[in-house]
């Protein structure tokens, strides 16, 4: 029997993608608020209607709709449709790199939570523990099923989350507790290498991105901006041209 074709994988990772991003759109909406995620069922949150499940397919029934609500007729927002494109675009790219199998799952749970994190961050300025405490446990727990081993993860977190810690202590009120336990997370994934690419590469990032608002949107130097979309978008640069970035530095500077 020959085996299947690579897009096979590719098509099923987007579509595994795109449900867990519609999953992600009520995570973000309730879990900072303390709701359930699975009661009561999905609902315009202008109405009350539930949504039918014609209307709950992903990407396509937003589209389908032109974004309103089939009952009152209200906007629904488009982030609904981004969140879910956007998951579906990253696990493809997660799987791109590390093929189907076991390495590949594994770093889509570190990336789907960066998505909810980013959102969360985004619209409330906090990092709940569920994503970020729970994922620096769960790095810790499926360690031994990636490249970093146990101790890598352990020596992650430490290193990262000790890291931000640091920070925070020397500049208080410069850096967030779940920025810290994000960070653990990130770097029970990773390993200290990937999670010191992590920091640079939001750091990187977070810059620009605040020369830009300060520029175009003539936010002042104290605005707050919240650091950890920068923290996840630095861990996924990290999870999917990491090791390639980290290959070309050796080879460039340290003679390797």
């Amino acid at each position: 029997m020959s085996e299947l074709p690579f897009w096979y994988f590719q098509t099923f990772a987007f579509l595994v993608g795109v449900s867990v991003g519609s999953f992600l759109n009520v995570v973000i909406y309730r879990l900072p608020m303390n709701q359930s995620l699975a009661y009561p069922p999905s609902h315009c949150p202008e109405c009350g209607s539930p949504i039918r499940a014609i209307d709950n397919i992903p990407i396509v029934s937003w589209l389908a709709l032109m974004g309103l609500c089939r009952d009152c007729g209200a906007s629904i927002s488009p982030r609904y449709f981004f969140v879910e494109l956007l998951t579906g675009l990253l696990t493809l790219a997660v799987v791109n790199e590390y093929g189907p199998g076991a390495h590949a799952l594994l770093y889509c749970l570190l990336v789907w939570g960066l998505v909810a994190v980013t959102f969360i961050d985004i619209d409330f300025q906090i990092i709940p523990d569920e994503l970020s405490v729970g994922g620096a446990i769960l790095g810790l727990a499926v360690s031994p099923f990636l490249p970093i081993g146990f101790t890598g993860a352990l020596v992650g977190a430490l290193l990262g989350s000790g890291i931000f810690f640091a920070l925070a202590v020397a500049y208080p009120g410069g850096m967030g507790g779940g920025d810290i336990k994000l960070m653990a997370a990130i770097g029970a994934f990773l390993g200290w290498k990937l999670a010191l690419l992590t920091i640079f590469s939001a750091s990187v990032v977070g810059a620009v991105v605040g020369v830009g608002a300060m520029v175009f949107h003539g936010k002042g130097r104290k605005s707050r901006i919240p650091f950890g979309p920068f923290l996840a978008t630095g861990a996924v640069i990290s999870v999917v041209w990491g090791d390639r970035i980290m290959a070309a530095y050796l080879s460039a500077f340290a003679g390797y």
